[in-house]
């Protein structure tokens, strides 16, 4: 199948189109309305060098909130409250963290200067949201996404001290369980996520969750 080369129209391909490896289309833009479009459609962005490529893989990697695996060296650290934990206080560090992150394999991160202005753009009109794991004053760890409806989709996190990102997951999980959200999207396998509880299901499954759980 081809790649699908977007313009300025603000529409994307079905993603029954997509590639094996789950790419769709490539080019187009970052704005809001474009990114919440992606998002309701099953699409997310990726950068490879300059290009912006959206995918759409079949399997999807997801985490049912009920689901949720709390790791024995996690309990203790939740009990005790070993760090403090906020949500939406410091976006803009933690996506700047995230982009910063040096990460095992890689040679940097799909974060680039357009991506952080867009999402932090995302974040000010309520769709982007963080949640920050803090000692003695210091951000140490977090991650952000997108929530829109019963659905949150994960984007990245990143974590200075041991066990800082496993936390700030395991408490914001735990905190969209309680507030009513039913999907976690994780996009594409990672070992680290399966750690949690996170599993892969069929496309077609995902794209008719978040027509049930997304508003319209």
């Amino acid at each position: 199948m081809a790649i699908f080369a977007l313009d300025k129209e603000l529409v994307f391909p079905p993603v029954h189109l997509s590639e094996p490896d789950g790419l769709l289309a490539m080019g187009g833009d970052l704005t809001t309305e474009r990114l919440l479009l992606a998002y309701q459609s099953g699409i997310f962005p990726w950068y490879e060098g300059e290009h912006i490529l959206w995918w759409s893989p079949d399997p999807r990697f997801v985490l049912f909130p009920g689901e949720l695996k709390v790791s024995k060296n996690i309990k203790p650290l939740l009990k005790r409250n070993e760090f403090d934990f906020t949500v939406n206080k410091a976006f803009k560090q933690v996506i700047h963290n995230c982009k910063e992150t040096k990460r095992p394999g890689q040679e940097g991160t799909w974060i680039t200067d357009e991506v952080e202005k867009a999402y932090c753009s995302m974040h000010e009109l309520g769709f982007a949201h963080s949640a920050e794991v803090w000692k003695d004053d210091e951000l140490v760890g977090g991650l952000y996404g997108i929530r829109l409806g019963k659905v949150f989709f994960g984007e990245s996190m990143f974590s200075k001290r041991s066990n800082a990102s496993r936390f700030a997951f395991t408490r914001y999980m735990q905190l969209l369980k309680e507030e009513g959200i039913l999907l976690i999207d994780c996009q594409v396998y990672t070992e680290y996520l399966e750690s949690f509880g996170a599993r892969m299901i069929p496309r077609k499954e995902f794209i008719q969750f978040l027509q049930n759980l997304l508003p319209r």
